[in-house]
């Protein structure tokens, strides 16, 4: 299954989007309104994108990507969603599909490993505690912001699946609450809560194992 719907995808519905403006000038042909779209989420779709592919050149080819897309298909979005969580939605298929041509057989899928039961929880039925798990203080996700410790983490950010790198990137690095990830990965807020909390500790152990080794 595809990570989620592309550009024409129906969601919940939003009001008072502040970029409803912008995108009906783009509509009537007003490329200057467009630019300002692009100037407000180049830098966001630039991060989730390197986050995602861990490559730069990769990253700035799906942004160029992710907005010419956009842009073609201006007519398709209907509000039902914020113009940004459309945005982030066509970047990260686009970074997926980056991720599969350098997996030439090994098909990515944001559901993989993890499930969610007929009542919407996330159940990951390959998950398992690490049974030498360190208690980190800070989290994982407070140490993507420390300076001496940002090349270390995002390495091991890089071991993720994407179903699970895409999750922590939009809650713990990009601080999209847990209502808007759900929307923009059009799963439940229980599968959200499921693979956020499998990331984070994954990356405890990454960075547990990193340490020790350096011990």
């Amino acid at each position: 299954m595809e990570i989620m719907a592309t550009e024409n995808q129906r969601v919940p519905v939003y009001v008072g989007d502040p970029d409803l403006p912008l995108v009906n000038a783009s509509r009537n042909g007003d490329m200057p309104a467009f630019e300002e779209l692009v100037r407000r989420y180049d830098r966001k779709l630039f991060r989730i994108a390197q986050g995602v592919t861990h490559n730069t050149e990769d990253a700035e080819e799906v942004v160029q990507t992710a907005f010419f897309k956009a842009y073609r298909n201006l007519e398709r979005f209907e509000g039902n969603a914020r113009f940004s969580t459309w945005l982030i939605r066509i970047t990260l298929n686009e970074s997926l599909m980056k991720l599969r041509k350098q997996r030439v057989g090994r098909e990515q899928s944001i559901d993989a490993g993890t499930h969610e039961d007929s009542n919407g929880n996330g159940t990951a039925s390959s998950f398992r505690v690490p049974a030498d798990l360190t208690d980190w203080s800070p989290s994982p996700e407070s140490l993507y912001s420390a300076v001496e410790l940002r090349a270390i983490l995002v390495k091991c950010i890089g071991t993720l699946s994407p179903n699970l790198r895409v999750v922590f990137i939009l809650r713990d690095v990009d601080q999209h609450s847990i209502i808007e990830t759900s929307e923009i990965l059009g799963l439940s807020p229980n599968a959200v809560k499921a693979r956020l909390s499998r990331a984070r500790l994954q990356l405890r152990e990454e960075l547990s194992q990193y340490f020790r080794k350096r011990d």
